[in-house]
C-alpha cells in the first residue's frame, strides 16, 4: 500500500546518502494503492509481477516535508494533505479494507466530525496566499482515496507539485463536491483553486494543521509545514510496455 511505499522510499533515500541506489518496485496489495496510478503500475498482483519482470523504469520526483513529528524532514512520493483529508485518513484507518467503500464511509464521518478547517497562509515560489481552508493538497501523484482524481494533470517528473485548495464550504456543499473529485473536474468549481509550485510553506493563522503524507499522519495540531520537491530522485519500475 501507499504507507509501505512511503516507508521504502525513505529507506531508499537513506541508502542514497550512503552511496547506494536501488529502483523502487511495487506490487499493489494495500488499501488505496494510489501512488501506482501515476507511473501506471498495474494494481493487480499478477500484473504487478509481470511489470517487475519486464523491468521498465522511470525516474521520478519526490517531495520532502518538514514539520509535525518529523522536524528533520520526511520524504513522500504521492502527496501531503492538510485539513479534511488528514482527518479522513485517520478515520479510514479505523475501518476494514473495503476499497472505495472504506474511503466513502470515512469521508461521510469526517463531514460531521471536521467540517470547519483552519485559516492558513501558503507561501509558494515568492508568492503568498491566505485563505480559510477545508482542505489543502500538495500532490506529486494524481490520485488519493482509492480513486479520487485529486490532480489529474500531475506528472511525476516535471519538477513541480500540483496544489489544490478547497476553501471552507458547508456540509451540504462537501457532498456535492465529492463527484467532482471522483471525476477530476473539481477545478471547475468556484471554491477550488489549483496551481503549481516547487517549494512552499503552510502556516496556521487560525486553528491548527492536521496533516498526512502518503497516508501516514504528520501531525494532528501542527502549526507549520515546509515542503519542497526533489527532481528525479529515484527510479520506479513502471508499467510494462505493450507489444
Amino acid at each position: 500500500g501507499d504507507g509501505t511505499v512511503n516507508e521504502v522510499l525513505n529507506g531508499l533515500m537513506q541508502a542514497q546518502k550512503e552511496g547506494k541506489r536501488a529502483a523502487l518496485g511495487v506490487i499493489c496489495a494495500g488499501r488505496g494503492n494510489d501512488f501506482a496510478a501515476g507511473p501506471g503500475i498495474p494494481e493487480d498482483i499478477p500484473g504487478g509481477c509481470q511489470a517487475l519482470k519486464a523491468d521498465q523504469r522511470q525516474w521520478i520526483d519526490i517531495g520532502k516535508v518538514t514539520g509535525g513529528v518529523y522536524p528533520d524532514g520526511r520524504y513522500f512520493v504521492n502527496n501531503v494533505g492538510v485539513g479534511f483529508d488528514a482527518i479522513g485518513t485517520i478515520e479510514v484507518a479505523k475501518l476494514p479494507q473495503w476499497g472505495m467503500l472504506s474511503f466513502m464511509i470515512a469521508i461521510i464521518k469526517t463531514i460531521f466530525l471536521y467540517y470547519k478547517g483552519p485559516v492558513i497562509k501558503i507561501d509558494y515560489d515568492d508568492q503568498t496566499l491566505t485563505s480559510d481552508t477545508l482542505m489543502f493538497l500538495t500532490m506529486n501523484g494524481r490520485r488519493m482515496g482509492n480513486g479520487f482524481q485529486m490532480a489529474p494533470e500531475s506528472r511525476l517528473d516535471d519538477g513541480l507539485f500540483d496544489l489544490v485548495l478547497a476553501r471552507q464550504v458547508s456540509r451540504l456543499r462537501i457532498f456535492s463536491l465529492i463527484p467532482h473529485f471522483m471525476k477530476g473536474t473539481q477545478g471547475t468549481q468556484p471554491e477550488i483553486s489549483t496551481w503549481r509550485a516547487a517549494r512552499l510553506s503552510i502556516t496556521a493563522v487560525k486553528g491548527t494543521l492536521p496533516a498526512q503524507s502518503d497516508g501516514e499522519i504528520l501531525c494532528v495540531d501542527g502549526t507549520r509545514l515546509e515542503i519542497e520537491i526533489l527532481p528525479r530522485q529515484i527510479e520506479v519500475v513502471c508499467a510494462a510496455k505493450k507489444d
